[in-house]
């Protein structure tokens, strides 16, 4: 038994007549009339009636007509399925984040991606951008919005989103903070709170590299992954610290965001969406799309 021949079956019982059931199916009567004999002799019973004025169900024909009907509507569906996950239109994307994402970019895109394709699903990932290049690569993740520049190569494209800075987030009651911008050696004697090599390399090195163009080595006294956990150990007094200026679209009255007057140029940093080299996946170049109208507006 195969859908073809549940189609035939159904429209003969519809019509109850070889000749317009042949016609409807756009097939000679002879190949449909071979193909239902085929069919009752699989199932070991027949499932019409022949008269000289056509056919009728028999009662195993009653009682299968209406599994017929369902098992050619979920085929249909599984097709139509299948064709809309091919043209990108269902299924899911799986998107790694960085906590800093959450700032501006992706409260924009998500309402965004799912308004215009509200048949894939987005299942989330919060991690630091070395763990979601990682997991990239070895495809536990469709894309990633990630934290660039990217100091290591690897088997992923990189597509600019946001461009941004650092700034330098100090606490609000202490001697800088009457300060819209500072020259970053201002900071050489303060403790600093600094990403960790191991988690966040790429922001790490940029830190320290501005650093040390600004003339030396800080001196770190705590370290954390999260952007949003920096900035509140910097409430809590534990040091000053270096964050993307996106951070300072959250008013925080314990900490002050201050401008780097020096040294300059400025490390360019940024949200990049990250996605396996050369994809094809329709899901994720629509997802790529969306992402680049929204860093456009």
């Amino acid at each position: 038994m195969d859908l073809r021949q549940l189609q035939q079956f159904v429209v003969l019982a519809e019509t109850g007549n070889f000749h317009r059931a042949a016609e409807r199916l756009h097939m000679a009567q002879p190949p449909l009339s071979i193909s239902i004999r085929k069919l009752e002799e699989s199932l070991g019973t027949p499932l019409f009636v022949r008269t000289t004025r056509g056919v009728r169900l028999t009662q195993a024909g009653e009682a299968a007509l209406n599994d017929a009907r369902r098992a050619l509507f979920h085929a249909g569906q599984a097709r139509a399925a299948a064709v809309s996950a091919a043209l990108g239109e269902r299924g899911a994307l799986r998107i790694g984040f960085v906590g800093s994402a959450t700032y501006a970019l992706l409260p924009r895109l998500i309402p965004a991606f799912r308004s215009a394709h509200p048949g894939i699903d987005l299942i989330l990932h919060e991690s630091t951008s070395a763990a979601i290049l990682d997991r990239i690569e070895h495809g536990q993740l469709d894309a990633g919005l990630v934290r660039f520049p990217i100091l290591n190569s690897g088997p992923y494209t990189l597509t600019p989103l946001e461009s941004d800075a650092f700034v330098a987030a100090v606490p609000a009651d202490g001697r800088f903070a009457e300060q819209e911008s500072i020259a970053l050696k201002a900071l050489a004697d303060e403790p600093f709170i600094m990403h960790p090599r191991a988690d966040v390399p790429n922001l790490q090195a940029v830190a320290m590299l501005l650093c040390q163009q600004a003339g030396f080595v800080p001196r770190i006294a705590q370290e954390a992954v999260q952007v949003q956990t920096i900035v509140s150990l910097v409430e809590s007094g534990l040091g000053v610290a270096l964050v993307p200026g996106v951070a300072a679209r959250y008013t925080n009255r314990r900490v002050r965001f201050l401008r780097l007057s020096s040294p300059r140029p400025a490390a360019r940093i940024g949200i990049a969406l990250a996605t396996q080299q050369d994809t094809d996946d329709r899901h994720v170049q629509r997802f790529i799309a969306a992402a680049q109208r929204i860093a456009g507006d």
